[in-house]
Protein backbone atom coordinates (compact mmCIF):
# COMPACT_ATOMS: atom_id res chain seq x y z
CA UNK A 1 0.00 0.00 0.00
CA UNK A 2 1.21 3.59 -1.16
CA UNK A 3 0.88 6.15 1.13
CA UNK A 4 -0.32 9.44 -0.19
CA UNK A 5 2.30 12.36 0.07
CA UNK A 6 0.66 14.88 2.81
CA UNK A 7 1.40 17.82 0.03
CA UNK A 8 -0.73 15.71 -1.93
CA UNK A 9 -3.50 14.57 0.78
CA UNK A 10 -6.90 17.00 -0.02
CA UNK A 11 -6.99 19.81 1.90
CA UNK A 12 -9.95 20.74 4.96
CA UNK A 13 -12.82 22.55 4.21
CA UNK A 14 -12.49 25.80 5.88
CA UNK A 15 -14.39 26.75 9.31
CA UNK A 16 -17.40 29.09 8.14
CA UNK A 17 -16.83 32.55 9.01
CA UNK A 18 -19.43 33.94 10.98
CA UNK A 19 -21.71 36.97 9.32
CA UNK A 20 -20.61 35.41 5.56
CA UNK A 21 -23.98 33.60 5.01
CA UNK A 22 -22.20 30.61 4.52
CA UNK A 23 -24.15 27.22 5.75
CA UNK A 24 -22.60 25.64 9.26
CA UNK A 25 -20.95 22.55 8.77
CA UNK A 26 -22.55 19.24 9.43
CA UNK A 27 -21.26 16.04 12.01
CA UNK A 28 -22.64 13.37 10.84
CA UNK A 29 -23.27 10.23 13.48
CA UNK A 30 -21.92 7.34 11.86
CA UNK A 31 -25.33 4.36 14.26
CA UNK A 32 -26.58 6.77 15.56
CA UNK A 33 -29.17 7.36 13.48
CA UNK A 34 -30.00 10.87 11.58
CA UNK A 35 -27.77 13.91 12.67
CA UNK A 36 -28.72 16.42 14.65
CA UNK A 37 -30.39 20.05 12.88
CA UNK A 38 -27.61 22.53 12.49
CA UNK A 39 -28.69 25.05 15.94
CA UNK A 40 -30.20 28.23 14.77
CA UNK A 41 -28.26 31.55 14.29
CA UNK A 42 -29.32 34.28 15.49
CA UNK A 43 -30.53 36.65 12.52
CA UNK A 44 -31.19 34.18 9.97
CA UNK A 45 -35.02 34.40 10.74
CA UNK A 46 -34.91 31.16 12.45
CA UNK A 47 -36.61 31.11 16.15
CA UNK A 48 -33.46 30.75 18.88
CA UNK A 49 -34.20 32.52 21.62
CA UNK A 50 -34.35 31.31 25.04
CA UNK A 51 -36.79 31.89 28.32
CA UNK A 52 -35.60 31.04 31.40
CA UNK A 53 -38.07 31.02 33.89
CA UNK A 54 -36.59 32.09 37.09
CA UNK A 55 -37.90 31.27 40.68
CA UNK A 56 -37.15 33.91 42.77
CA UNK A 57 -37.90 32.53 46.27
CA UNK A 58 -40.32 33.61 48.69
CA UNK A 59 -39.19 37.16 49.15
CA UNK A 60 -35.63 38.15 50.33
CA UNK A 61 -33.38 38.40 47.12
CA UNK A 62 -30.48 36.98 49.01
CA UNK A 63 -32.43 33.47 48.61
CA UNK A 64 -32.27 33.80 44.79
CA UNK A 65 -30.06 30.75 43.70
CA UNK A 66 -26.53 31.26 41.67
CA UNK A 67 -28.44 29.56 38.69
CA UNK A 68 -30.94 32.19 39.38
CA UNK A 69 -28.86 35.06 39.54
CA UNK A 70 -26.88 34.11 36.42
CA UNK A 71 -29.58 33.57 34.33
CA UNK A 72 -30.95 37.11 35.45
CA UNK A 73 -27.52 38.42 34.71
CA UNK A 74 -27.69 36.82 31.64
CA UNK A 75 -30.96 38.31 29.70
CA UNK A 76 -31.42 40.58 27.33
CA UNK A 77 -34.89 40.77 28.96
CA UNK A 78 -36.30 40.49 32.45
CA UNK A 79 -39.82 40.25 33.40
CA UNK A 80 -40.93 40.20 36.66
CA UNK A 81 -44.34 41.03 39.12
CA UNK A 82 -43.76 44.14 41.16
CA UNK A 83 -46.39 43.12 42.99
CA UNK A 84 -44.80 39.53 44.16
CA UNK A 85 -40.68 39.79 43.94
CA UNK A 86 -38.42 41.71 45.60
CA UNK A 87 -37.20 44.82 43.09
CA UNK A 88 -33.90 44.06 44.63
CA UNK A 89 -33.36 41.41 42.60
CA UNK A 90 -33.51 43.22 39.74
CA UNK A 91 -29.85 44.35 40.76
CA UNK A 92 -28.84 41.04 39.23
CA UNK A 93 -30.02 42.66 35.54
CA UNK A 94 -27.89 44.08 33.06
CA UNK A 95 -28.29 47.68 32.99
CA UNK A 96 -29.31 47.61 28.78
CA UNK A 97 -31.73 44.80 29.98
CA UNK A 98 -35.42 45.45 29.06
CA UNK A 99 -37.62 45.19 32.09
CA UNK A 100 -41.31 44.39 31.68
CA UNK A 101 -43.44 44.50 34.98
CA UNK A 102 -45.76 41.58 33.92
CA UNK A 103 -48.28 42.98 37.23
CA UNK A 104 -49.34 45.96 35.28
CA UNK A 105 -49.84 43.75 31.73
CA UNK A 106 -52.09 41.05 30.69
CA UNK A 107 -50.05 38.05 29.52
CA UNK A 108 -50.87 38.71 26.29
CA UNK A 109 -48.27 41.21 26.34
CA UNK A 110 -45.76 38.55 28.29
CA UNK A 111 -46.54 36.31 24.97
CA UNK A 112 -45.03 39.19 22.66
CA UNK A 113 -41.70 39.66 24.23
CA UNK A 114 -41.83 35.51 24.04
CA UNK A 115 -42.63 35.97 20.17
CA UNK A 116 -40.01 38.55 19.63
CA UNK A 117 -37.53 36.52 21.51
CA UNK A 118 -37.83 33.75 18.95
CA UNK A 119 -37.22 36.55 15.99
CA UNK A 120 -34.96 38.48 17.57
CA UNK A 121 -32.81 35.66 19.09
CA UNK A 122 -33.04 37.25 22.47
CA UNK A 123 -32.77 35.67 25.76
CA UNK A 124 -35.83 36.36 28.17
CA UNK A 125 -35.69 36.09 32.09
CA UNK A 126 -39.37 35.37 33.69
CA UNK A 127 -39.16 35.49 37.39
CA UNK A 128 -41.82 34.33 39.39
CA UNK A 129 -42.27 33.82 43.16
CA UNK A 130 -41.51 31.59 44.88
CA UNK A 131 -40.92 28.22 42.73
CA UNK A 132 -42.07 28.61 39.09
CA UNK A 133 -43.62 25.35 39.35
CA UNK A 134 -46.49 26.03 42.05
CA UNK A 135 -49.29 28.28 41.34
CA UNK A 136 -47.25 30.27 38.96
CA UNK A 137 -48.94 29.66 35.40
CA UNK A 138 -45.95 28.15 34.07
CA UNK A 139 -47.65 25.71 32.30
CA UNK A 140 -49.23 27.37 29.64
CA UNK A 141 -46.38 29.43 28.70
CA UNK A 142 -44.03 26.57 28.30
CA UNK A 143 -46.80 25.06 26.09
CA UNK A 144 -46.51 29.02 24.03
CA UNK A 145 -43.13 28.84 23.88
CA UNK A 146 -43.24 25.21 22.64
CA UNK A 147 -45.51 26.39 19.64
CA UNK A 148 -43.06 29.23 19.02
CA UNK A 149 -39.61 27.02 19.13
CA UNK A 150 -38.33 28.83 21.92
CA UNK A 151 -36.00 27.01 23.72
CA UNK A 152 -37.19 27.03 27.49
CA UNK A 153 -35.57 26.26 31.34
CA UNK A 154 -36.73 26.22 34.51
CA UNK A 155 -34.78 27.67 37.43
CA UNK A 156 -36.29 26.42 40.98
CA UNK A 157 -36.81 28.57 43.60
CA UNK A 158 -37.29 28.45 47.45
CA UNK A 159 -41.11 28.09 47.97
CA UNK A 160 -42.65 29.84 50.44
CA UNK A 161 -44.06 27.27 52.72
CA UNK A 162 -39.90 25.94 53.09
CA UNK A 163 -39.71 29.60 54.58
CA UNK A 164 -41.86 29.96 56.56
CA UNK A 165 -40.95 26.18 58.53
CA UNK A 166 -37.36 27.49 58.79
CA UNK A 167 -38.78 30.97 60.49
CA UNK A 168 -40.92 28.61 62.68
CA UNK A 169 -37.79 26.38 63.08
CA UNK A 170 -39.86 23.28 63.16
CA UNK A 171 -39.08 20.20 60.51
CA UNK A 172 -42.24 19.55 58.55
CA UNK A 173 -41.73 15.69 58.74
CA UNK A 174 -41.37 14.70 62.10
CA UNK A 175 -40.96 10.65 61.98
CA UNK A 176 -44.05 8.35 63.55
CA UNK A 177 -45.96 12.12 63.91
CA UNK A 178 -46.18 13.01 60.13
CA UNK A 179 -44.11 11.96 56.95
CA UNK A 180 -46.39 13.87 54.37
CA UNK A 181 -46.65 17.26 53.35
CA UNK A 182 -49.73 18.47 51.83
CA UNK A 183 -49.17 21.33 49.42
CA UNK A 184 -53.01 23.10 48.64
CA UNK A 185 -55.00 26.26 48.65
CA UNK A 186 -58.75 26.62 49.26
CA UNK A 187 -61.46 26.44 46.94
CA UNK A 188 -64.09 29.25 46.01
CA UNK A 189 -61.51 31.33 44.50
CA UNK A 190 -60.41 32.35 41.15
CA UNK A 191 -59.69 28.88 40.01
CA UNK A 192 -62.40 26.02 40.63
CA UNK A 193 -60.98 23.01 42.46
CA UNK A 194 -60.59 19.87 40.87
CA UNK A 195 -63.36 17.25 42.47
CA UNK A 196 -61.64 15.69 45.88
CA UNK A 197 -59.22 17.95 46.27
CA UNK A 198 -61.13 20.08 48.59
CA UNK A 199 -59.32 21.29 52.18
CA UNK A 200 -61.61 19.18 54.20
CA UNK A 201 -60.14 15.53 52.05
CA UNK A 202 -56.82 16.74 52.39
CA UNK A 203 -57.44 17.41 56.28
CA UNK A 204 -58.69 14.06 56.94
CA UNK A 205 -55.11 13.01 56.49
CA UNK A 206 -54.41 14.15 59.57
CA UNK A 207 -50.34 15.20 58.50
CA UNK A 208 -48.69 18.63 57.95
CA UNK A 209 -50.72 20.79 55.72
CA UNK A 210 -49.51 23.73 53.99
CA UNK A 211 -52.52 26.09 52.66
CA UNK A 212 -52.01 29.05 49.95
CA UNK A 213 -54.06 31.79 48.71
CA UNK A 214 -56.66 30.77 51.63
CA UNK A 215 -56.11 34.10 54.21
CA UNK A 216 -59.46 35.94 52.79
CA UNK A 217 -61.57 32.94 53.74
CA UNK A 218 -60.34 32.14 56.99
CA UNK A 219 -63.17 30.92 58.57
CA UNK A 220 -64.39 28.53 55.57
CA UNK A 221 -60.82 27.43 55.87
CA UNK A 222 -60.95 26.71 59.78
CA UNK A 223 -64.18 25.14 58.99
CA UNK A 224 -62.80 22.82 56.38
CA UNK A 225 -59.95 22.49 58.53
CA UNK A 226 -62.14 20.86 61.46
CA UNK A 227 -64.70 18.90 59.38
CA UNK A 228 -61.28 17.29 57.86
CA UNK A 229 -60.31 16.15 61.75
CA UNK A 230 -57.99 18.25 63.03
CA UNK A 231 -58.79 18.95 66.88
CA UNK A 232 -58.79 22.17 68.27
CA UNK A 233 -55.58 22.64 69.52
CA UNK A 234 -53.93 21.17 66.55
CA UNK A 235 -50.80 23.99 66.61
CA UNK A 236 -50.68 26.22 63.17
CA UNK A 237 -48.42 29.11 62.07
CA UNK A 238 -49.78 31.94 60.27
CA UNK A 239 -47.00 33.45 57.68
CA UNK A 240 -47.57 36.91 56.09
CA UNK A 241 -45.08 38.29 53.54
CA UNK A 242 -42.53 35.96 55.49
CA UNK A 243 -38.58 37.22 54.34
CA UNK A 244 -39.93 40.31 53.64
CA UNK A 245 -38.93 43.47 55.70
CA UNK A 246 -42.81 43.24 56.96
CA UNK A 247 -42.77 40.07 57.39
CA UNK A 248 -45.20 38.81 60.41
CA UNK A 249 -45.29 35.44 61.45
CA UNK A 250 -48.19 33.99 64.29
CA UNK A 251 -48.33 31.03 66.31
CA UNK A 252 -52.13 29.48 66.69
CA UNK A 253 -54.40 26.74 66.96
CA UNK A 254 -56.71 25.72 64.78
CA UNK A 255 -59.71 27.23 67.72
CA UNK A 256 -57.97 30.97 67.57
CA UNK A 257 -56.95 30.66 63.87
CA UNK A 258 -59.93 32.78 61.70
CA UNK A 259 -59.31 35.01 65.12
CA UNK A 260 -55.74 35.69 64.77
CA UNK A 261 -56.70 36.42 60.89
CA UNK A 262 -59.17 38.84 61.44
CA UNK A 263 -57.09 40.68 64.53
CA UNK A 264 -54.25 41.25 61.75
CA UNK A 265 -56.39 42.08 59.20
CA UNK A 266 -54.53 39.54 56.89
CA UNK A 267 -56.27 38.71 53.42
CA UNK A 268 -53.24 38.28 51.28
CA UNK A 269 -49.53 37.17 50.93
CA UNK A 270 -50.31 34.38 53.90
CA UNK A 271 -49.56 30.89 54.15
CA UNK A 272 -50.64 29.00 56.34
CA UNK A 273 -49.14 25.80 58.22
CA UNK A 274 -50.80 23.16 60.19
CA UNK A 275 -50.57 20.09 61.59
CA UNK A 276 -49.05 18.10 64.77
CA UNK A 277 -45.71 17.99 63.44
CA UNK A 278 -45.44 21.70 64.76
CA UNK A 279 -45.44 20.93 68.17
CA UNK A 280 -44.53 17.78 68.13
CA UNK A 281 -40.53 17.17 70.08
CA UNK A 282 -37.89 15.08 67.72
CA UNK A 283 -37.79 11.50 67.93
CA UNK A 284 -34.39 9.49 67.74
CA UNK A 285 -33.64 9.38 63.82
CA UNK A 286 -32.60 5.66 62.47
CA UNK A 287 -30.59 7.27 59.86
CA UNK A 288 -28.03 8.39 62.40
CA UNK A 289 -28.57 5.66 65.09
CA UNK A 290 -24.91 3.56 65.60
CA UNK A 291 -27.11 0.31 64.79
CA UNK A 292 -28.42 1.19 61.66
CA UNK A 293 -26.14 0.69 58.46
CA UNK A 294 -25.50 2.28 55.24
CA UNK A 295 -23.51 2.73 52.01
CA UNK A 296 -21.11 4.59 53.82
CA UNK A 297 -21.32 3.34 56.75
CA UNK A 298 -21.24 0.17 58.84
CA UNK A 299 -23.61 -0.47 62.14
CA UNK A 300 -22.14 -1.15 65.60
CA UNK A 301 -22.39 -4.77 66.17
CA UNK A 302 -24.42 -4.21 69.73
CA UNK A 303 -26.39 -0.87 68.87
CA UNK A 304 -27.65 -3.39 65.90
CA UNK A 305 -29.02 -6.07 68.08
CA UNK A 306 -30.36 -3.42 70.37
CA UNK A 307 -32.10 -1.79 67.14
CA UNK A 308 -33.77 -5.63 65.91
CA UNK A 309 -34.63 -5.88 69.67
CA UNK A 310 -36.69 -2.87 69.46
CA UNK A 311 -38.14 -4.05 66.25
CA UNK A 312 -37.05 -0.55 64.91
CA UNK A 313 -34.46 -2.03 62.41
CA UNK A 314 -34.65 -1.78 58.90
Amino acid sequence: MTATPPDLAPAPEPAPVPGTGAARGKVTFVGAGPAPEPAPVPGTGAACGKVTFVGAGPGAPDLLTFRAARAIAEADAVIWAASLVHPDVLRHARPDAEITDSSLVPMEAVLEVYARAGREGLRVARIHSGDPSLWGAVQEQLDHCAGLGLETEIVPGVSSFSAVAAIAQRELTIPEVAQSVVLTRLGGGKTPMPPGEEVREFARHGTTMAVFLSAARSHQLAAELREGGYPEDTPVVVAYQATWPDELVLRCTLATLEETVKEHRLWKHTLFLVGPALSASGTRSHLYHPGHFHTFRRADPEARRRLRGSGSAR
